[in-house]
């Protein structure tokens, strides 16, 4: 068979969060599906990229006072640190705010102007005078208009599940600065996806699932409504050519970095872009990995954009469902919304990649990750099934006998053959993306390898019969053998420890059909532990304080000098400075009346210590001189990541702020410091000669 060309990708994460354990399980997904399709002499290429674009970034760098630029490069580190770490191996991983993906956009904006396919249109809009901004829909809140719930969003209500245009709400306001946004006209650019509805019609079905092509179906019942592709300055993004101040709708570059990152891979590695995507006869094949939420984007905008510059579209659109834990939605405060991060700080990413594998279907069901299920299952199957085969196997071989894997019994080779019998049903399992149904195959011969051994007892014969017994050994680390090449594809750092153990060439798919006789295997180390019920209540307590520092934080960032606490950057909007900043004006200008009622003093840092628990925040206790000492909690850890250096420090404070009771403390004051935020923070201090107490004048 000759080695088929793939091209897959996963949505692109947005570059203004973190990656939650709900967010990997796609990623998961198409990791499998790689690592199976390579493992088979096929060449595939997964390619990923930060979704960097869009008005969130924009406003998101503000309150950093960072650039957007330099805010999406952070979120690029912390976001391939994380996928290389829970073992997501992309081939190519990019940024959609790249010259290739601009010059992309043109191109297809190009192709969309000259056959006709973009009109325009004044659509009317909530406005925030205060941001000098158009809100999107994520933008504003206020009450639902069915059902009255108070803070819900623009676009959808997460009590009565409504959804309706931000216009429609009651008691809008900004969720920026918290200000009555009001209605203004600007003219848009549309995509005239109405002119795509036939070729859409008869492009869902062969594309996409049956469930899906019907659910996407249900928009032909009236002519397919144009599709809004530009937004108005500010904005960060692409601008528009040839329409100053409109930038592209990030729905529109974020997918057109597929192409973009494929062709910054293709050039690195002479690969022909345009045989998967511009040859119309090509054996290429191309592949997208999508949540159901995003199915809309993928089989209907995305073709049609595709189709106006007579690119190739997708083979197939692949969608899943969303992760749930224990039976709900995901949870910053109940401790569910659970980072990467947070869980490689306590657990192996081993233990999450087999639990997700065992749930994942070709459907687009969602899937509750119930801890107590994952726990039990992992430590069942994985460590008491599995892992156990090689341990017992292994440490008897090396121990009791010559460490060289022989023959096996008539009643043990039959097994072996058995194991091998079922390559072709796991392919078919792993091929269709039923997971699932793989591991289960799997299992079965775990299952019917740990009979084999309880029956046959070798630990009772080892002394009597060493000849029965070894092969009795030598079957079932051949079966585990078999097994952990079935499950390379879900657990690669784990099997890469099996190939060492059996001092072995990293496996590939035909690999299963040999048998081990004559060889020599290395002495057992210890492959994986069990879960323990602790490392969960870590994950959960982390999450929880995660949550709550965050909410403090942002709690201190809104209050005025009279009820907040924390670090105000000097030379930002001095919202110490105001009582809400929500009602200053948009130049942010403060009378000297005001400013005359802020107590700046000269403080001596005598303790300073980190919050564990929190991110961003240090406790300090500073000498005021005359005015005694006093507790600040500050956010400038990633600064000051040794806080003990500041002891015996003179620093500036804002002294005369009502102590505000915080969730790790009393905090009695505000430190002044410079800079862009995050490690860019600088403490402000007097030159030689201040004492402790000194009024800042």
């Amino acid at each position: 068979m000759s080695p088929r060309n793939i091209m897959l990708t996963a949505a692109l994460p947005y570059a203004n969060s973190s990656i939650h354990i709900g967010h990997v399980l796609e990623y998961l997904q198409a990791d499998i599906w790689t690592r199976f399709q390579k493992l088979r002499g096929h060449h595939c290429y997964y390619i990923c990229a930060d979704d960097t674009h869009g008005t969130a970034i924009m406003v998101e760098a503000r309150k950093k006072n960072i650039t957007p630029e330099k805010l999406i490069e952070g979120v690029w580190r912390e976001h391939t640190k994380d996928f290389k770490d829970f073992e997501i191996q992309f081939d190519h991983y990019s940024s959609t705010n790249s010259d290739e993906n601009k010059n992309l956009c043109e191109f297809f904006f190009k192709h969309m102007s000259e056959k006709k396919h973009i009109t325009t249109k004044k659509i009317e809009q909530l406005f925030c005078d205060h941001d000098k901004m158009f809100l999107p829909d994520r933008f504003v809140k206020g009450i639902c208009p069915k059902c009255g719930s108070k803070d819900q969003y623009g676009d959808s209500c997460d009590v009565c599940a409504s959804t309706y245009s931000p216009k429609d709400m009651k008691e809008p306001y900004c969720s920026v600065c918290g200000n009555k946004p009001v209605l203004k006209n600007a003219e848009h650019l549309l995509f005239k996806l109405s002119d795509f509805q036939k070729y859409l019609e008869e492009w869902l079905p062969g594309h996409t699932s049956k469930e899906i092509a019907n659910k996407m179906k249900e928009w032909f019942s009236e002519p397919l409504r144009d599709w809004d592709i530009s937004r108005d300055d500010p904005y960060f993004g692409f601008e528009i050519p040839g329409y100053k101040g409109k930038y592209f709708y990030v729905w529109v570059d974020a997918p057109m970095g597929y192409l973009a990152s494929f062709q910054q891979f293709c050039s690195k590695n002479n690969i022909n872009f345009e045989e998967f995507w511009k040859n119309p006869n090509t054996n290429s094949e191309r592949y997208h990995f999508i949540g159901k939420d995003i199915a809309y984007f993928h089989t209907l905008f995305w073709p049609a954009l595709l189709k106006t510059a007579e690119f190739n579209t997708p083979t197939k659109v692949f969608v899943h469902g969303h992760v749930k834990i224990n039976g709900e939605k995901m949870s910053k405060s109940k401790g569910t919304q659970v980072n990467v991060r947070t869980y490689l700080n306590h657990l192996n990413p081993t233990y999450l990649r087999y639990y997700y594998a065992t749930r994942l279907t070709d459907g687009v069901d969602d899937i509750d990750l119930n801890f107590e299920d994952f726990t039990s299952r992992v430590n069942s199957e994985l460590i008491g099934k599995i892992t156990n085969l090689a341990s017992r196997g292994g440490q008897m071989l090396g121990k009791k006998l010559d460490g060289i894997i022989g023959e096996s019994d008539s009643e043990g080779l039959a097994l072996v053959k058995q194991a091998q019998a079922r390559s072709t049903e796991i392919e078919n399992f792993y091929e269709n993306r039923e997971y699932a149904k793989a591991v289960g195959c799997i299992r079965e011969i775990a299952d019917s390898a740990n009979r084999y051994f309880d029956e046959k007892a070798p630990w009772k014969t080892i002394d009597s019969d060493p000849t029965s017994t070894k092969k009795v050994i030598s079957t079932t680390l051949n079966l585990f053998r078999i097994i952990a090449i079935y499950l390379k594809p879900v657990l690669p750092s784990y099997v890469a420890d099996v190939e060492a153990l059996f001092n072995e060439k990293p496996y590939v798919w035909s690999d299963t059909a040999k048998i081990l006789n004559g060889h020599k295997i290395n002495d057992y180390k210890h492959l994986l532990g069990r879960i323990e019920a602790e490392s969960i209540a870590k994950i959960v307590e982390e999450t929880k304080a995660r949550f709550a520092a965050a909410k403090d934080e942002k709690l201190t960032a809104k209050k005025a000098t009279g009820n907040s606490a924390g670090s105000v950057p000097a030379g930002a909007k001095t919202a110490a400075l105001a009582k809400d900043d929500r009602n200053e004006s948009s130049t942010g200008l403060v009378s000297f009346q005001d400013f005359e009622k802020v107590d700046l003093r000269v403080a001596k840092v005598i303790q300073a210590e980190e919050i564990k628990e929190a991110d961003k925040l240090l406790r300090l206790k500073v000498d005021l001189g005359p005015l005694g000492e006093k507790q600040i909690i500050a956010g400038i850890k990633a600064a000051y990541p040794e806080p003990a250096k500041l002891v015996g420090r003179l620093i500036l404070v804002v002294a005369n702020l009502e102590p505000r009771k915080m969730k790790f403390g009393m905090s009695e004051g505000m430190v002044a410091v410079a800079g862009s935020g995050g490690s860019q923070l600088f403490i402000l201090s007097p030159d030689q000669g201040a004492n402790a107490g000194d009024k800042v004048k």
